[in-house]
């Protein structure tokens, strides 16, 4: 069972600090296995792969088949549904209407002293993307992936998506297609993502590697973190929702299980200003269990980290959420936007009963991969400034040397960096002498 909180409850505050301390990440130990796997490929190349994939997928591969080759991709993309080929093009087509809007501007100007100053952004050169396989394996994760990278402008995507067994995923591969990717590795876990960061004899490295995975892919993506740079470290799902009484219980059972049926480790939250709504809520997800496919994954998530809250108002409902800072953050509520300008920290809000986040995930059009464990204080979800750098402009006139440079020459010799005031003082040197 869930637990259950009230706020009027003398214990509260510890038990809400237990939830909010509940260990769902996956056990550090797997660092040590990582290690030595990134070390193995860094040492060993495409020898290293394909060792690693024969022993973890149970895929026997070579060096030239590393890659799907284009009939392969062709062939796979041939067994696509009509029905699942336009479900997946409406996807591919929200997500760029919404990530092209995302695009920064370039800036310049003239400043009162007569500098020139400004940014401008440019794409990163190469991008690996981490798609899980096997049971994980999403479509949806190529698409708010390669996507935004393909927007921003980045001229070389590549996509890591394991094949246990040799069994591919046909819309991960039209997905791939439909982004803009035509270069798909059969490989993953830990040794995918040192293969991106460091290269191969087959794979070159990238710049930057984006994309969910298990517990050794979220240590791998730590690990080469400044050798190329990463979106995030990604941990288990989870959702919260905020909803009154003027709800159907089995629509927010079905909201909390969404994210159950992830992962055992998943968190699903249902805060209330109502406790007789939040025990019907409960009952409807015991209900809708029986019927779920992933029943098991989504009974252990709920039993072992579920919660539902009762507040005494939404008020106090919004600021519990903010000390969650959850992942997904349902709405449910009469007025859910005046709702939302009292929520700070979340990686994704979705307004109104009729906004579940399953949209979120596939078609509505905002980037599905968000902080999770709480970095929604710190951080935002994907996005095609993910794939950008900004680079700052500045150009000095001679008057305008004058009138700042000797402002620069101060601070330098306060720090005692003696050539920094020079190389500044030489220039005004000559504009004095030439009387400017």
């Amino acid at each position: 069972m869930p637990v259950f909180l009230e706020t009027t409850a003398a214990d509260f505050e510890d038990r809400f600090a237990d939830l909010l301390s509940a260990k769902r990440e996956e056990s550090p130990e797997v660092d040590d296995t990582v290690a030595a796997i990134i070390g193995d490929v860094r040492a060993r190349g495409d020898a290293a792969l394909i060792e690693l994939t024969a022993k973890l997928d149970r895929l026997e591969l070579t060096a030239d088949r590393l890659a799907f080759t284009p009939e392969e991709i062709e062939a796979e993309c041939a067994k696509v549904s009509a029905a699942d080929r336009d479900a997946l093009e409406l996807a591919a087509e929200r997500i760029r209407a919404y990530h092209v809007r995302q695009m920064p501007d370039d800036a310049q100007w003239t400043d009162p002293e007569g500098a020139t100053l400004g940014w401008r952004w440019t794409p990163v050169s190469a991008a690996g993307l981490y798609v899980p396989g096997g049971l994980a394996s999403y479509p949806s994760s190529v698409l708010m992936n390669a996507i935004p990278a393909h927007v921003a402008g980045v001229k070389r995507l590549v996509i890591c998506a394991p094949t246990p067994d040799g069994v591919a995923n046909p819309l991960v591969l039209l997905a791939a297609r439909l982004s803009g990717v035509d270069t798909v590795y059969r490989i993953g876990g830990a040794q995918a993502i040192a293969a991106l960061a460091y290269g191969t004899e087959t794979i070159r490295a990238v710049d930057k590697i984006t994309g969910p995975g298990n517990a050794y892919v979220a240590a791998a993506k730590r690990r080469v973190f400044g050798k190329v740079g990463i979106d995030m470290i990604a941990g288990p799902s989870e959702i919260l929702v905020i909803a009154d009484a003027d709800n159907d219980p089995d629509w927010i059972a079905l909201d909390l299980l969404s994210q159950a049926e992830h992962d055992e480790s998943a968190q699903s939250i249902l805060v209330t200003d109502d406790a007789d709504f939040g025990r019907a809520v409960a009952a409807a997800v015991e209900k809708q269990l029986k019927m779920l496919e992933r029943r098991a994954i989504a009974g252990a998530s709920w039993r072992d980290f579920g919660a539902v809250i009762t507040v005494r108002n939404l008020e106090e409902a919004a600021e519990l959420s903010n000390r969650v800072a959850p992942e997904h953050l349902e709405l449910c509520v009469a007025m859910p936007e005046a709702l939302s300008e009292r929520i700070t920290h979340a990686g994704a809000i979705f307004l109104g009963q009729w906004t579940p986040e399953a949209i979120g995930d596939y078609v509505g059009g905002p980037n599905h991969v968000l902080p999770t464990a709480r970095s929604a204080r710190f951080s935002s979800g994907l996005g095609v400034m993910d794939f950008l750098k900004r680079t700052t402009l500045a150009r000095m006139t001679p008057a305008a040397l004058k009138a700042i440079g000797p402002s620069a020459e101060r601070l330098a010799q306060s720090e005692g960096l003696q050539a920094h005031g020079l190389s500044v003082r030489a220039r005004l040197d000559r504009l004095n002498e030439a009387g400017e």
